[in-house]
């Protein structure tokens, strides 16, 4: 039975930030549902335009594995993106996790939703210029899982480890475990060839075909 996890969608989100992400968990039988503010098109940083399948009034917990939410100039620019990171409280009090790259980091931080969790972001002092009480659980490092105290689990990144963000992802979501996980990781951040092998070697013919290996290969 597929099962399904909503990306946030917003003007000005950052393109780049999440499609490793949902790009596999799509093919290992997740359905990837957006969600925006309300039902009109939003674009990306890219100018890529998106039409979003629910609104933020619409979502609820109970009906998603995770929640994504990417950065975007508005979360540092506007208290517009404000409802999104009251709905990541709501998702992790149900224990539904949440995973928060880029500035997605700041909006969360605002909402006090770092202040007793382990997390990171692009840099120390970005998120503690919002004032935020959690400057003793950050960690330097590409991205954080955290999981929590019978609550959600909460996943965070920088912007520049979007290969790292989905790592944690799939992980989480059980996409891929262990090794594979690995290899999935060396291959798509480190250009690994022998990655390419590793993570196909058991699967069934075209199973987890990817025209990115082929070109990065």
């Amino acid at each position: 039975m597929s099962r399904t996890v909503h990306l946030a969608v917003y003007d000005t989100l950052a393109d780049w930030e999440t499609g490793h992400a949902t790009a596999w968990l799509a093919r290992s039988g997740f359905t990837v549902k957006t969600v925006g503010p309300t039902a009109a098109p939003v674009t990306s940083i890219g100018g890529m335009r998106i039409t979003p399948d629910l609104t933020l009034a619409d979502l609820r917990p109970e009906d998603s594995e995770l929640l994504i939410l990417p950065g975007a100039d508005l979360w540092d620019t506007t208290d517009d993106l404000a409802p999104f990171a009251a709905e990541a409280r709501r998702f992790l009090d149900a224990g539904t996790p949440v995973a928060a790259i880029c500035g997605a980091t700041a909006g969360l931080a605002r909402e006090g939703l770092l202040d007793d969790r382990s997390h990171t972001s692009a840099v120390s002092f970005y998120l503690a210029a919002t004032g935020y009480k959690g400057a003793d659980h950050y960690v330097d490092t590409d991205a954080v899982t955290d999981t929590g105290d019978g609550v959600g689990d909460l996943i965070t990144a920088g912007p520049t480890e979007p290969v790292a963000f989905a790592r944690e992802i799939l992980g989480r979501m059980g996409a891929f475990e262990g090794s594979k996980l690995d290899a999935w990781y060396r291959l798509f951040h480190d250009s690994d060839p022998a990655a390419f092998e590793e993570l196909n070697a058991d699967d069934e013919p075209g199973a987890h075909e990817e025209p990115t290996a082929h070109g990065a290969s």
